[in-house]
């Protein structure tokens, strides 16, 4: 196993926990950024391009008979084919955070429609659903099963907000387990049962699904419920006869205790599990084989990576399964430094054989990190452009029309920068204080001498008052200076008297004829 390091060249600030990496025909796309796109970004879709341990996210295009695609974060994806001899695989896409942070209950189904050079065109297209359609969810699984020649989707798991009618404003974005019902989905007729089985007592989220032929494995997850991430391994046979699909499941030992891991296949019968956690504020640093032999499953222990420092010591990480056995993972920078970067990007190359596209169209996993929880408003609100604005990458080769320097500069702003020393907010534990609060706490610049940035909430500010004191142009001092700051205030505006012309003060037809030595003493009273 070898580790690199990735630097990012553009559109670094898109790559946010959450994302998803698609795989077609060994080219990589990244979806899923927090926020909504810029004008600059129409697609919300992007060619992960990874060259010498450099990437550049590119925009792609989409098709002019394309749906509204949302760039959904935790969504369960998968590959299917019509059939395990097609070539061609297109991509499902259930579920997932919307940028108006909302979980959407929609499928949309992913192909390429057109790719020449460096361009590829995508087509996305909304699946309606009847009959037991799925709640709107995160952090669950979609895999495809085939059995007598029919394919069928399997859909399990995940977290949703509780019902309205338990919804108050303190728990308004709450979240609990969804039911743990197994949904088969039929992409052909848009059709969608559940089925309760009782082996499976709890709902899972973040877990790890594996599919092979008519049979899904599901290993790990966390359960909100019981707050505990059980060593469970279950084995779910989907049997597609003429009549009612049977759905049989079994509880095999042996499993694992693990949430937000990435699964990447490095062999036709062997996969790795990689990342995770353990526990709620440990990661799980050691790696799994899973390997089938004779319609078995092993799971074992394999020598661990060369760990950075960096991403010992962090606290949370993310990412997803590139394919070909390497997974892309993302670590927080150290914001104790003043130009720290957002994220920290690595590869992790699980083998140093290639693996070709038809050993990888059944590898599913929850590939983000768990859901910090953040509830704010996502930035930005402009619409997806599938027409003419799309289009004008074209005459563009290298697609980089996305600059970074047009956005605001997030280390002016103070969002990166290190408090004063008495601070006593702990950043690592940060929720959200104030509704102008995104994804860092807001800070106020002190102007005492050269300056020094504290944070907002330590100075109990006011939310109308951290509004006025960024919007305005007057001199602010934090507690530690506020006996300096009573004679350093800029005073207050004061008008200036009006002064009258002196022709007004000699009033024709008065008669009377103001001297030199008046008019020198008029303008002495005046001025």
């Amino acid at each position: 196993m070898s580790l690199q390091m990735i630097t990012v060249g553009n559109n670094m600030a898109l790559i946010q926990p959450g994302f998803s990496l698609m795989n077609f025909d060994g080219q990589i796309f990244f979806f899923g950024q927090k926020g909504w796109p810029k004008r600059s970004c129409p697609t919300g879709v992007f060619h992960f391009d990874v060259k010498h341990n450099h990437l550049k996210l590119k925009p792609a295009l989409f098709s002019k008979d394309s749906c509204y695609l949302p760039p959904l974060r935790y969504p369960a994806t998968c590959t299917f084919k019509s059939s395990l001899e097609s070539e061609k695989h297109q991509y499902i896409i259930h579920g997932g955070k919307t940028p108006n942070n909302e979980l959407s209950d929609k499928i949309y189904v992913m192909s390429v429609v057109c790719k020449n050079n460096k361009k590829v065109t995508f087509r996305c297209r909304e699946k309606d659903l009847v009959g037991d359609v799925p709640e709107g969810r995160y952090g669950h699984s979609i895999d495809v099963v085939y059995s007598r020649g029919k394919s069928m989707g399997v859909l399990f798991g995940g977290r949703s907000y509780i019902p309205s009618a338990q919804r108050t404003t303190e728990k308004w974005n709450s979240v609990a387990d969804c039911l743990p019902h197994i949904f088969l989905v039929d992409f052909e007729f848009g059709c969608s049962t559940s089925y309760i089985l009782p082996e499976l007592q709890d709902g899972l989220s973040f877990h790890v699904s594996i599919a092979r032929n008519d049979t899904i494995y599901i290993l790990g997850g966390h359960s909100l419920a019981n707050n505990i991430r059980p060593a469970n391994l279950y084995k779910i046979r989907v049997d597609l006869p003429l009549g009612s699909p049977a759905v049989t499941c079994t509880v095999l030992p042996g499993g694992i205790s693990v949430s937000s891991a990435i699964l990447t296949q490095t062999s036709s019968d062997e996969f790795v599990i990689v990342g995770g956690y353990q526990l709620e504020n440990q990661k799980r640093m050691v790696c799994n084989i899973i390997s089938f032999k004779d319609n078995k499953i092993g799971i074992h222990e394999m020598e661990t990576p060369d760990w950075t420092p960096d991403i010992k010591h962090s606290k949370i990480w993310f990412g997803s399964n590139m394919g070909n056995g390497t997974v892309f993972l993302g670590i927080p920078g150290d914001n104790k430094q003043a130009l720290s970067e957002a994220f920290y990007f690595y590869t992790l190359k699980c083998t140093e054989d290639d693996v070709n596209e038809d050993q990888k169209t059944f590898t599913n996993s929850q590939t983000s990190t768990e859901d910090p929880g953040d509830s704010t408003p996502f930035e930005d609100s402009e619409e997806f452009c599938f027409s003419a604005e799309a289009n004008s990458f074209d005459g563009d080769d290298e697609f980089d029309t996305y600059n970074e320097d047009d956005e605001e500069d997030e280390s002016e702003t103070g969002y990166w920068i290190t408090c004063c020393p008495t601070c006593d907010m702990d950043i690592n534990t940060w929720v959200p204080f104030y509704s102008t609060e995104l994804n860092k706490p807001a800070m106020i610049y002190c102007s005492h001498g050269d300056g020094h940035w504290v944070h907002a909430q330590c100075m109990d500010l006011a939310e109308h008052t951290l509004i006025h004191l960024s919007e305005g142009s007057s001199k602010y001092y934090c507690k530690e200076h506020v006996e300096i700051a009573r004679a350093l205030q800029t005073p207050k505006r004061v008008l200036p008297l009006k002064k009258p012309p002196l022709k007004s003060l000699h009033k024709k037809g008065s008669g009377k004829i103001i001297t030199p030595a008046k008019k020198s003493f008029l303008r002495r009273l005046f001025d």
